[in-house]
């Protein structure tokens, strides 16, 4: 039937989490196992603490390897991980492959992993039939003592909710790369909108182990498909909670305002890597955010978890539902024409 036919993306959440609920996890070395908001799984050998991410990249085909690269090791550093190997699969489309491409690939493969100190461990590299764009596939390996173990399901009501930087950096810098030519922008404004991948960057692992450091800690989330308010719907549902956030406190970056209306796309669903959500003890937000900007990296708090399980958006005043997107965003530059 064409209404069960689902869009593009992440599944819904509640699909998702049904179809969870059918696969029990009861081996007692599987710390954190699939489960809504989960960046990574958590599995204990022995004495050490392993944290295992995969995670493709579909949206781009720029500069997949930094991506792939850093969405991978953004998760791991969520739950508290160092990341330290991976495991690629590259699957390339037919007829349009070069062998210059591919020495491309794996030249910026190499500089991403010494980027963020990644052992390169394998992987797999294809020419694929009935694809039209590379895509990519990341299996990350990070280590963890478990005492520093964040789990998703740590927050509870009276945390507050920080985010890093400006939302959405991430949709910004593809939309830029996949769609320059129609945007108006003028040269040095695209080239700026391109680079935001790493000026801002889309690493999220300083401002992760500054706010470890600091400490106060419940839970951290890195909001990628789905954009923020997925980012907050799936951080809440783990942990078993509900959210208010403000809308007017969000930081959205000056440049997506002037991209992001050309396509109809709301910040709020769109990618989002490159901002932190970190929940923490009331208490120590101050002094998280504090860290921060001592470090250069902006923060702003956006709101607070509450025992309720409704999920809200206060904006002017006005509490509303957090809006839910069936699909991120960006999928509206591959089926729109900018104005």
């Amino acid at each position: 039937m064409k209404n069960d036919i689902l869009p593009a993306g992440k599944l819904p959440l509640k699909f998702l989490e049904k179809l969870l609920k059918r696969l029990p996890t009861s081996d007692p070395d599987v710390l954190v196992g699939p489960g809504i908001g989960v960046d990574a799984a958590v599995i204990r050998f022995g004495e050490q603490t392993l944290v295992f991410k995969t995670d493709p990249i579909t949206f781009t085909s720029d500069k997949l390897p930094w991506y792939l690269v850093t969405i991978n090791a953004n998760d791991i550093a969520c739950m508290g991980g160092i990341p330290r190997y991976l495991l690629v699969t590259f699957l390339l489309p037919e007829a349009k492959t070069t062998r210059p491409y591919v020495e491309k690939l794996f030249s910026e493969l190499e500089e991403a992993c010494e980027a963020f100190d990644i052992t390169l461990a394998g992987g797999h590299t294809e020419i694929t039939l009935g694809i039209d764009r590379p895509l990519a596939v990341g299996f990350m390996i990070g280590v963890a003592r478990s005492g520093d173990l964040i789990m998703p399901s740590g927050a509870k009501p009276g945390d507050s909710v920080l985010l890093s930087k400006r939302i959405p950096i991430e949709a910004v810098s593809i939309i830029a790369s996949e769609k320059g030519a129609s945007l108006s922008l003028d040269s040095k404004s695209l080239q700026a909108a391109r680079n935001l991948i790493t000026e801002p960057g889309i690493s999220i692992m300083k401002e992760a182990g500054i706010a470890l450091s600091h400490g106060g800690v419940t839970a951290m989330h890195d909001p990628t498909e789905g954009g923020l308010a997925t980012g907050l719907r799936e951080l809440a549902a783990a942990s078993g909670c509900g959210i208010r956030v403000y809308g007017d406190r969000i930081p959205v970056l000056e440049i997506a305002k002037r991209v992001l209306p050309q396509f109809s796309i709301n910040p709020l669903g769109a990618l989002a890597s490159g901002s932190l959500i970190v929940c923490c003890e009331q208490s120590e937000a101050e002094g998280i955010l504090a860290a921060w900007s001592q470090n250069g990296i902006e923060g702003t708090l956006i709101g607070e978890i509450t025992a309720s399980p409704e999920m809200i958006l206060i904006e002017n005043g006005t509490p509303r539902h957090l809006p839910e997107f069936v699909a991120d965003e960006i999928t509206k530059i591959f089926r729109t024409n900018s104005s």
